[in-house]
Formats: C-alpha cells, sequence, structure tokens
C-alpha cells in the first residue's frame, strides 16, 4: 500500500495547491494583513501555538498500533479510547473555567506538562500507567482547544485593542496551517518509527522536545491573563434553557453528536483496517490531513462570490458523502473479501467530508447560538458526543473480531442516516432564514434556492 499512499498524497496535495494559489490570486489583501503590529502580534501567537499543535499531531498515526505492540488485545485498546475520550469530555466541561481562573498562559505550560507525561506513559507497557497516560491525554486535549485561543482574544481584544473583526483572520490562517502541520507530521511520526529504532514509540519520543519548547516559548514570550466568567452551572444551565428553547439549535446540536460520534469511531478504526494490509501508517494519515484540507479548500471556494453555495448546502452534503463511504466500508471490511484500496478510498472521502463539515458547523453554530450561551450550549453538545462514541467503542470491545469492525461500520451507517434526517429537519426550519447566508460583496444576503 505504499505505492497507493504516497499516490494518493501527492494527488490531493497537488490539489490543494492549486486551489490555494487561485483563491489566493483571487483575494483581495484586508487591512489587517497591512499592520505590521498585527502580523507581529500573529507571529507571537503562532510561534508557540504551531508547535503545540505539531506535537499533538505527532501522535495520531502511531496511537493503535504501539498498543498492538505491546500485544494489548482489540478490547483492550478499545478501552484505552474510551478513557481518553471519557477524560476529554470531563475536562472540557471544565476547561474553560480552569484556564480563566488559573490564567490562560498557566494553562498552555500546564498542556506542554500534561502532554509531555502523556508521550512519556507510552514507554510503559503497564496498562495501568496507558490509562493515566491515556486520561492526562484527555486533559491536555482540552487545554489545547481552550487556552491557546482564549490568550490570544484576550490579547487581541483588551491589550492590543484591535479591531474584533481581525480575529476571525488569525483563526482562518491558523486552520489552513494546522491542515499543513498535520500533513507533515504524519510523514515526520512515519520517518521516525522506521529510523530511529525504537519502533512506534518513537512519534511521541519525537514530540517531547517540541513540547518543552511550547512550555518555554509561552513563559518567556507571552504575557498573562484572567477573566471571570460566569459560574459553571449557570452556564451549563443557560445553554441547556437555549438549547431546548430553540428548535434551530438543538437540531444543529443533534447533527454534531452524531456526526463527530461517528468520526471519533472512525480514528478508532481506521489502523485495524489498514495496518493488517502494510499501510505505512505516517503516510496514511498524512493522505487524510491533505483530503480534510482539499474538503476546506473546497469550502472557501464554494462560499465564495463566485459560486455563492450556502453553509447549509456543504454540511448537507457533508453528511451525504460520509452516508456513502460508511456503506462502502461495510462492503471493503466483510471477513474474507476484504478489500484495503476500496477502504482506503472511503476513509479519505470521509475526511474530506470532514474538510467540509467543520467550517459549515462553525458558521451556523456562530449564527444560531447567541455569543453569552456557546460555551454552555457546547458542553452540553459534547456530553451525547462522546457517550455515543464510547458506547460504540464498547460495543466493538465486547464483538467477535472478525465480523465485529462490519458491524460497527454497519451501526456507523444507521447513526449517519440519523445525522442525514436532522440535516433535512434543520433544512425545513432555516429554509427562508437569511441570517445562515454568506453575504454577497454588496451586504445583501445570497439567496440560491435551498
Amino acid at each position: 500500500m505504499l505505492a497507493t499512499a504516497c499516490l494518493a498524497l501527492a494527488l490531493l496535495l497537488a490539489s490543494c495547491l492549486g486551489l490555494e494559489l487561485s483563491r489566493c490570486r483571487a483575494a483581495a489583501p484586508g487591512r489587517a494583513c497591512g499592520n505590521p503590529a498585527f502580523r507581529r502580534f500573529q507571529r507571537d501567537f503562532f510561534g508557540v501555538y504551531f508547535p503545540a499543535l505539531a506535537a499533538d499531531w505527532l501522535q495520531a498515526p502511531f496511537l493503535y498500533r504501539l498498543y498492538r505492540h505491546y500485544r494489548f488485545l482489540e478490547g483492550q485498546i478499545a478501552v484505552l479510547y474510551v478513557c481518553g475520550l471519557a477524560s476529554a469530555v470531563l475536562f472540557g466541561l471544565v476547561s474553560s473555567a480552569l484556564v480563566d481562573r488559573l490564567g490562560r498562559k498557566k494553562a498552555c505550560v500546564l498542556f506542554s506538562l500534561s502532554c509531555s507525561l502523556c508521550c512519556l506513559a507510552k514507554l510503559s507497557q503497564d496498562y495501568f500507567v496507558l490509562l493515566v497516560g491515556r486520561a492526562l491525554g484527555g486533559l491536555s486535549t482540552a487545554l489545547l482547544f481552550s487556552a491557546f485561543e482564549a490568550w490570544y482574544v484576550h490579547e487581541h481584544v483588551e491589550r492590543h485593542d484591535f479591531p474584533a473583526e481581525w480575529i476571525p483572520a488569525t483563526f482562518a490562517r491558523a486552520a489552513f496551517w494546522n491542515h499543513v502541520l498535520a500533513i507533515a507530521a504524519g510523514v515526520a511520526a512515519e520517518a521516525a518509527a522506521s529510523w530511529l529504532g525504537l519502533g512506534p514509540v518513537a512519534p511521541f519520543v519525537l514530540a517531547i522536545p517540541l513540547l518543552a519548547l511550547v512550555g518555554a516559548l509561552a513563559l518567556h514570550s507571552w504575557g498573562e491573563n484572567y477573566d471571570r466568567q460566569r459560574a459553571f452551572s449557570r452556564t451549563c444551565a443557560g445553554g441547556l434553557r437555549c438549547l431546548l428553547s430553540d428548535r434551530r439549535v438543538l437540531l444543529l446540536g443533534t447533527i454534531q453528536a452524531l456526526f463527530e460520534s461517528v468520526i471519533f469511531i472512525f480514528i478508532f478504526l481506521w489502523t485495524p483496517v489498514l495496518d493488517p494490509h502494510g499501510a505505512p501508517l505516517g503516510i496514511v494519515f498524512s493522505s487524510f490531513m491533505a483530503a480534510s484540507l482539499l474538503g476546506s479548500s473546497l469550502y472557501r471556494v464554494a462560499t465564495s462570490k463566485r459560486y455563492h453555495l450556502q453553509p447549509m448546502h456543504l454540511l448537507s452534503l457533508a453528511v451525504l458523502i460520509v452516508v456513502f463511504s460508511l456503506f462502502m466500508l461495510t462492503f471493503s471490511t466483510s471477513p474474507g473479501q476484504e478489500s484495503p484500496a476500496e477502504s482506503f478510498i472511503a476513509f479519505l472521502l470521509i475526511e474530506l467530508a470532514c474538510g467540509l463539515y467543520f467550517p459549515s458547523m462553525s458558521f451556523l453554530r456562530r449564527k444560531v447560538i447567541p455569543e453569552t450561551e456557546q460555551a454552555g450550549v457546547l458542553n452540553w453538545f459534547r456530553v451525547p458526543l462522546h457517550l455515543l462514541a464510547c458506547l460504540g467503542l464498547l460495543i466493538l470491545h465486547d464483538a467477535d473480531r472478525k465480523t465485529g469492525t462490519q458491524n460497527m461500520f454497519r451501526i456507523c451507517s444507521a447513526v449517519m442516516v440519523m445525522a442525514l434526517l436532522a440535516v433535512v429537519g434543520l433544512f425545513t426550519v432555516v429554509r427562508h432564514d437569511a441570517e445562515l447566508r454568506v453575504p454577497s460583496p454588496t451586504g445583501e444576503p445570497y439567496a440560491p434556492e435551498l
């Protein structure tokens, strides 16, 4: 599969490069791009944030293979993944309050420490130590997706007094380079696992110096900032009221819980499906990330003034692609008739759909959920999302290995069909809602037929 994976990666990268070059030629530079102080502030942020992202991505391709290398059964590995998900949901619920009370810079340093300990735990073959490592991984994930962005937003608005309208420019640039870093991390992880003589634990060892750099740079170059937020109980209560009082929010949360729980299960399953056929896991992972980057590029092109498709259209397309891909996987993983090439193509399509889904969902969440209630609503979204993913992994834990993977893809197909029905319901509700459309250059919302 090495040649197939390398060819897929090359084609996907060429497609991404072509789309990005055409988009850059067509795009007009914004006022933020010409502000030297703003660019310098961005560089200070990216100098700490990008190594953190790179260290996180380095750990992704070889996690499952490492546990298999330690001779754990698939059921035991599933429990390790469930532990990581449970930890992520628990720490995710309180991470915003923790970050605001502790201080955003200290929270970023805590991320580097907890993630380093998580990587060090991978050096042990003791199952309990690995469980603790997965719990620390949940903490570090929650901090990565809360502390860094919270630090940036506060510094941007409060300390530097830049316009709030410039914040999306920074995070759009970060999202692009996040994909690039993920692609590079997959190749680096493959090289480390092959050449360092440490086997599948090598990428985790390689991540530790990057994490130490993150902590040192944050301590040296960042100032501290804090915030006083509402009590956790009030945040959750406000989020629940918003969720139950607005049908759009409820349907959006249902779509997110169903779609992203399937993606969590996919993250667990892709390695045992492809690894027995000699797949180079790092290159395969880079191909997945390139497919996701291609999806994000297609989203930007599709919502541009030339094509003026709407995020609701692209969300529907993303769900349809995943439904089709999961049906493909139920056949390509049939016992005795496995087709790794077909499975690989189906996985690439799922990642392409993710590239369309996440910016679409982000746009719709910003428009549908009031800013003051976003933290509480997102907390309620996360609970069913992770519970569904944990339930799926526990079902796989009890299943026969030969048929369990295929049955899991069948269950995921059924879940995604339910997500598709929720999308149809949301489509019906927001059909005439101009607020949920990307505005045209004249300021009027585009109004294509829905």
